[in-house]
């Protein structure tokens, strides 16, 4: 962490002496190149700095438990308070039903979204509606 702090402290002092200088002139090519330098250089640091804070965050998650879903934790309590132990189920051999398996009228291959119709077939003896 020592390493990435001094980085830092250095690329920022870079940073400002170019912005200042390329301040002083702004139609200097070479001041300009240079604050784009050290600009790129800070964004690597930062990016080095944001790698090191998800890194300490995944450690940290690692050591917690997942929480349980907010929906899945209102059922749970409904049904602990109501006495029932199979959380809701009429019969205790099915499955829970309205949260898995395939959409109603239809397969789930199909990645359009519902609009409410159903599409019809013509069948060859009808005329098309544009005649």
């Amino acid at each position: 962490m020592e390493e990435i702090e001094t980085r830092l402290k250095e690329a920022t002092d870079v940073c400002l002496k170019c912005h200042t200088e390329w301040n002083k002139d702004q139609k200097d090519s070479k001041a300009r190149e240079n604050l784009m330098e050290a600009v790129h250089e800070l964004r690597k640091v930062a990016a080095r700095l944001e790698i090191q804070i998800a890194i300490s965050e995944r450690n940290e998650m690692a050591s917690k438990p997942i929480p349980i879903p907010a929906h899945r934790s209102n059922k749970r309590q409904q049904h602990e308070n109501n006495g029932d132990d199979n959380l809701g189920n009429a019969d205790a051999g099915q499955p829970p039903s309205g949260g898995g398996g395939r959409p109603p009228g239809g397969s789930s291959s199909n990645n359009r979204p519902h609009t409410g119709r159903t599409l019809r077939r013509r069948t060859v003896s009808e005329p098309k509606a544009s005649e």
